[in-house]
């Protein structure tokens, strides 16, 4: 007769077997499991390793091509700007370097810088742009007219173009000297510019920038500076908006640009300035502007071509 404690014995050493199963089992598979994940981590590490030392020789290589170009930038550009004259305005994100470096290829090219405007950071400032557009209208030089645009960035081209720019059909000031110091000081008292002392109106006009905007008001002030730059270049014998790497996408002022036809159908732009041959670009597009050419030149997604092309 089987008892009671037969039966919960026989009871207990099943579930242990099933225990001691499971344990086994679980053991088992966890080691497979383990070794797996083992060498899916070894191959992972070697791809990032892989990976890294692509890195390593790319950069190596750019730099080598920022060397070589830097090295034969004058060169390139020699008499490409002889005897004209290049006014230069930066945004307050334009790296000095960038200005520096492309200061010196205008100089081997023989241009004339004739002096540097800085826009503020309140310039493109939305919440301030009334207040520009208010003061634009009261600095404006007898005789001369701004654009119909009610935004202001178009309106502060047309008064920078007055100022800073020689009337590309007679190579006269379009403002006299006392007129323009006047309306820079304007300008700079409120908080709207930096200008070095001196500056003289020129034939050509550098709008550098940084890179991409960022923030909530990116795109509005990324929209002033493309405007105004568009504007300046109506105002002139032409005029380059350059930028860094990311100036090009939506929140940069060249990829505001880049966006409209009627802005690149006179304005040219260049979205590497911050290298080498960026630079050297640059100074090539402004003697493209002189014959009355535009491009989108770089090498972001939206740039037509890496430089200008042969005339013609």
């Amino acid at each position: 007769m089987i008892s009671l404690r037969y039966h919960i014995v026989s009871i207990t050493a099943v579930f242990l077997a099933l225990a001691v199963g499971v344990v086994l089992g679980s053991t088992a598979i966890s080691g497979r499991l383990l070794s797996g994940l083992s060498d899916e981590k070894n191959s992972l590490a070697q791809q990032v390793n892989d990976l890294q030392n692509d890195r390593n020789a790319l950069n190596a290589k750019l730099t080598e091509a920022d060397k070589f170009a830097a090295s034969v930038g004058p060169l390139a550009v020699k008499d490409g700007l002889a005897d004209r004259t290049v006014v230069l305005v930066t945004t307050s994100d334009a790296r000095p370097s960038d200005r520096d470096a492309l200061t010196g290829m205008l100089k081997s090219a023989g241009a004339s810088v004739t002096g540097e405007i800085q826009l503020t950071d309140a310039f493109a400032d939305p919440s301030r742009g009334d207040q520009l557009r208010d003061l634009v209208a009261r600095l404006q030089p007898a005789g001369s007219q701004l654009p119909t645009a009610g935004d202001p960035g178009t309106r502060a081209g047309g008064l920078f173009g007055t100022l800073l720019l020689l009337n590309p059909s007679n190579n006269q000031a379009q403002a006299t000297a006392d007129e323009a110091a006047a309306a820079l000081a304007g300008l700079s008292n409120a908080g709207f510019v930096k200008a070095t002392s001196g500056v003289k109106p020129a034939q050509l006009a550098i709008v550098l920038t940084g890179g991409a905007a960022i923030g909530d008001s990116a795109a509005d002030r990324a929209a002033t500076i493309a405007r105004f730059a568009t504007q300046l270049d109506r105002s002139g014998a032409g005029a380059v908006l350059a930028g860094a790497n990311g100036s090009a996408n939506g929140t940069g002022a060249i990829g505001v640009v880049r966006a409209d036809t009627n802005a690149t159908s006179i304005l040219s732009t260049v979205d590497n300035s911050d290298t080498p041959a960026g630079q050297i670009v640059v100074v090539m597009a402004l003697r493209e502007q002189l014959e009355g050419r535009s491009g989108r030149y770089g090498v972001a997604g939206n740039a037509e071509a890496s430089s200008p092309g042969p005339a013609g």
